[in-house]
């Protein structure tokens, strides 16, 4: 079966953090996809635009929302972060083929979810998130969101603000190396898990972030908490 291919338009692109960029997309006719699941996009070789290769970037929408939002920390000298910072603009031209993946939600598991996220991992579960919440699930939905400092922390007021209109989700900030005025949780979110969920070897749990975090929290929760491979889904990206 053939790929779907989609070409769209840049709507913005803009700094949000830390070597942050988030930019939003139209949404082509006929493209559909799940919360979790992620597109390639084709990404030229600035020096050489018929040099194509494609890039993996998780949709961080919702199915329901009009436009695709995305998100990517820069990589210094990787094509994907100089085709975002140096040549995607408000009007630009996109080609993407998706959507793609199985990093999805599992609503018919009926435990709780527990989401742990480092830096740009958290893209995934915004759009499952909001999705969740826009379908009426009601249960307890918690979110850890790890980065390093204050300087990298992105998406809090929307997330704080989704907290407040649902008590059912919580989300939960920590950072690594945070200011004396940081009065979240400080640590990875390896260590910051439990104490913050308490009954996080109850849920099911969706972990996504650096290969190194993701393999780390995998262990923990399958060696530590016993929780059942079923109920266990790992993303990491690079």
């Amino acid at each position: 079966m053939p790929v779907p291919s989609f070409t769209t338009t840049c709507l913005s692109n803009c700094v949000i953090a830390r070597d942050i960029y988030e930019f939003r997309l139209r949404k082509p006719k006929g493209f559909s996809f799940k919360a979790g699941q992620f597109v390639l996009f084709d990404v030229p070789l600035l020096e050489n635009p018929t040099d194509i290769q494609t890039r993996a970037f998780s949709i961080a929408s919702a199915p329901r929302e009009e436009e695709l939002l995305f998100v990517a920390k820069m990589k210094k000298g990787g094509r994907a972060s100089r085709w975002i910072a140096e040549s995607l603009q408000e009007g630009s031209t996109v080609r993407m083929q998706g959507s793609f993946g199985v990093f999805t939600l599992k609503p018919e598991n009926a435990k709780e979810y527990l989401f742990i996220a480092t830096s740009t991992g958290v893209a995934p579960f915004r759009g499952q998130i909001i999705d969740a919440l826009q379908s009426g699930d009601m249960r307890r939905m918690d979110l850890i969101f790890g980065v390093r400092s204050e300087e990298d922390l992105f998406w809090v007021e929307e997330l704080q603000k989704l907290s407040t209109q649902h008590p059912q989700f919580s989300l939960h900030c920590s950072l690594s190396v945070g200011s004396s005025a940081w009065t979240g949780h400080r640590g990875r979110v390896q260590t910051v898990t439990k104490s913050a969920v308490p009954d996080a070897a109850m849920r099911q749990v969706y972990i996504c972030g650096s290969p190194a975090m993701t393999m780390e929290m995998k262990k923990m929760c399958m060696e530590v908490w016993k929780i059942d491979r079923k109920d266990l889904h790992v993303e990491g990206y690079i």
